[in-house]
């Protein structure tokens, strides 16, 4: 039904007014007694084998939602309703801002991609905290950015403030460094102005009081070279970084099928969707060459199925996360890729995706998880894929 009739009626408005409409109409329908329930039975796929424990946090899948879509952190109740193992909020900065002039977010249908320049136009760490604050189910992860107006001399203090208030709150959190539409932003993934920043909100989030501080990770972009990389990657290992989510969008204009005059007139911003698929594998490969199993690899960047999932998971990545396509492939794709990968773990004969992924990325799997004899049963594996502290 969303192909054949949702989609085309949201198509025919501008994208961030359809992605406005529709949201909230989710979050006014998850409110409604009795939908949330119905919402679950519809799109959750309920399997202990999918079950997975990265960087000392439960998932119920792997099949994360990514950060951009829930911006003001107001509807990650509803969303993990939809069957995603997570969600990532935000970007959030510590300031309240708008973000860049309208229009600043457009389709490119014929790639099954979107061109953004929204510029974390979010509410502000102080209204996320109070979002974040009530009970919710499934696991919530926090994306901080810098605050535009904030000079780059500034930019750790600001990225600081943030951390210490959303850090309590967060599952886990994402030091967003790679993301094209703040000027100077990705300046900040050099090494050596990295590396103070980092520090700084290790600091803070350790600092924080209350639970224990959320793993932390980056964000990098994919137009940075493998050099660049592979520096982030040993700078991530150095500071025992939880992780690295793999990739943001990209600048680059290579390989559309839109005409290049149509893009031109777009203007600038980052594209998101299946144009970005290689680029994002080849960094995660290259990511997991450098940093073995040291390091959690979430991987995103034109995940559009259980085969594009299935292909990360093998790679080196621990979660994988989504966005555009769940624009175009609509609420049933979670469900879908997370049960398009238990079946595949399931066709190479383990008896859960924990165990298949252990097997992939080379790890000592528990006893009785590795694959099975025809009509050989066991016990569910009890396996952990953990980042070390």
């Amino acid at each position: 039904m969303y192909r054949w009739l949702i989609r085309p009626l949201l198509f025919r408005l501008p994208a961030e007014t359809a992605h406005s409409l529709s949201f909230g109409l989710l979050r006014w329908l998850h409110r409604v007694p009795g939908v949330a329930p119905l919402m679950r039975a519809l799109w959750v796929e309920r399997a202990p084998e999918l079950e997975l424990q990265v960087m000392g946090v439960s998932f119920t899948n792997p099949v994360l939602l990514a950060a951009g879509f829930d911006k003001h952190a107001t509807g990650y109740s509803a969303l993990a309703d939809l069957g995603f193992g997570g969600i990532e909020v935000g970007t959030i900065t510590h300031e309240e801002q708008p973000g860049n002039p309208r229009p600043r977010l457009f389709r490119l249908s014929q790639d099954r991609a979107l061109l953004n320049r929204m510029g974390f136009n979010n509410c502000g760490a102080a209204s996320a905290a109070r979002h974040l604050a009530g009970p919710r189910r499934g696991v919530v992860g926090v994306n901080i950015g810098k605050t535009k107006s904030v000079p780059e001399q500034e930019a750790i203090a600001d990225y600081v403030a943030s951390a210490r208030q959303l850090a309590p709150l967060a599952d886990y959190l994402v030091v967003n460094v790679s993301s094209p539409n703040t000027p100077g932003l990705r300046d900040l993934q050099a090494a050596d102005k990295l590396r103070p920043l980092l520090e700084a909100v290790q600091g803070a989030i350790g600092a924080a009081g209350g639970r224990r501080a959320p793993p932390l990770l980056v964000k990098i972009a994919p137009d940075l070279a493998d050099a660049e990389i592979l520096d982030i990657a040993d700078l991530a290992l150095e500071l025992g970084l939880a992780g690295i989510v793999a990739t943001n969008t990209t600048i680059a204009r290579t390989g559309l099928e839109t005409p290049a005059s149509t893009v031109a007139a777009l203007g600038a911003g980052g594209i998101s969707g299946a144009p970005l698929r290689r680029r994002a594998l080849d960094v995660l490969r290259l990511l997991r060459q450098r940093t073995g199993n040291e390091l959690t690899l979430i991987a995103a960047g034109g995940i559009e199925s259980a085969d594009d999932a299935w292909e990360r998971l093998c790679a080196g990545a621990s979660l994988v996360q989504i966005y555009t396509a769940f624009i175009y492939h609509g609420p049933g794709l979670p469900r879908s890729i997370a049960r398009g990968l238990l079946e595949r773990a399931r066709a190479e004969g383990f008896d859960s995706l924990a165990a298949a992924i252990a097997h992939h990325h080379g790890l000592a799997a528990a006893a009785g998880s590795g694959p099975r004899a025809p009509g050989e049963r066991s016990a569910q594996p009890a396996l952990a894929l953990k980042s070390p502290s």
